[in-house]
């Protein structure tokens, strides 16, 4: 049995588990993508997105085939939903070598992302533990399923996460994603209470998470539970995997989300995969100056000095140096 994920998968042997990545061969489980990542890219940290962590500077980002989720709407399926055999291609990358490959590329984060980075647990916490010896940060981008001991043990090598928050019923994470939302909820506490710096991603699907009943309900949660001060960042949805049928989400509908998490008490509310928009940018939550202008994923500038707002000396929570 694995206990990764709370998917708690029991394996045949010669079986694999749901995520398509970890086999059972004679009474051992075997982590079939351990150093041998099918994505190896340097991209800015606000990609992922992360708006308080290090603004406009780039990231080693590591991806692997698999995913304990099944997305209806992923947009890495061609990584998230394959096995390690059905690629025609991937690195071969040591824990060392990705490290190597940071400091050579002169950039101060290594990311896990692109698939779902629990099924590469044992490759990325050998990473992390070298890269925080070597003085690099880590950061993660995850569904949040992982279960709670193997999260323990990762979460002081980790600087950041990001947790994309599918949406606030059980009804969507069972018939869209494959898991459940209780979990998630479990998931985002426990990073809170690690003193882990989190932001949350809500990907805004039109006809199925966008009820704005649900959305407030969501933001109350993540502000009674977790914080005002967590970021949150509504993103738009375009048509993709086995959701093509559907449109791209109005700015309209991101609009009302954004109005509706401020009325709620959220400090930090952005909107992703909106290019141009105001909204992807960054303001103080006490002057409302802007205090890092965006446009899409590039950053065009940063008014915090210090990890305080240039304008009136707010202190912005965040990793800024």
């Amino acid at each position: 049995q694995c206990y990764l994920c709370h998917h708690q998968c029991i394996i045949h042997d010669g079986q694999i588990c749901l995520c398509k990545v970890r086999k059972a061969s004679g009474g051992t489980l075997y982590n079939s993508v351990y150093a041998r990542p099918a994505a190896v890219v340097v991209e800015p940290v606000e990609k992922e997105p992360q708006y308080h962590f290090l603004p406009g500077s780039n990231a080693l980002c590591i991806g692997t085939p698999g995913c304990n989720f099944t997305c209806r709407n992923c947009h890495n399926w061609q990584l998230s939903q394959q096995s390690l055999t059905d690629l025609e291609r991937y690195h071969a990358y040591s824990p060392r070598d990705i490290v190597d490959l940071a400091h050579k590329r002169q950039v101060p984060t290594i990311s896990f992302t692109y698939n779902e980075p629990t099924v590469f647990y044992e490759y990325m916490l050998d990473i992390s533990m070298l890269a925080k010896e070597e003085g690099l940060k880590t950061m993660l981008h995850t569904n949040g399923f992982m279960h709670p001991d193997p999260l323990d043990y990762l979460l002081p090598y980790l600087d950041t996460v990001t947790i994309d928050l599918k949406a606030f019923t059980e009804d969507f994470y069972g018939g869209i994603c494959g898991g459940k939302l209780s979990p998630v909820l479990d998931t985002l506490r426990s990073i809170t209470q690690a003193g882990i710096w989190l932001e949350i991603v809500n990907l805004v699907i039109p006809r199925l998470n966008d009820d704005f009943a649900s959305i407030q309900k969501m933001c109350r949660w993540i502000r009674t539970q977790l914080g005002e001060h967590i970021p949150l960042h509504f993103s738009r949805f375009s048509p993709a995997y086995k959701l093509r049928g559907l449109p791209p989400t109005p700015l309209e509908t991101l609009e009302k989300a954004y109005t509706i998490a401020k009325e709620e008490g959220l400090l930090f509310v952005t909107l992703a995969n909106t290019p141009g928009h105001k909204y992807n940018s960054t303001f103080c939550p006490v002057c409302n100056r802007t205090l890092v202008e965006r446009h899409h994923i590039m950053v065009k500038s940063i008014n915090i000095e210090n990890g305080k707002c240039r304008f009136c000396y707010t202190s912005i929570p965040g990793i800024w140096s």
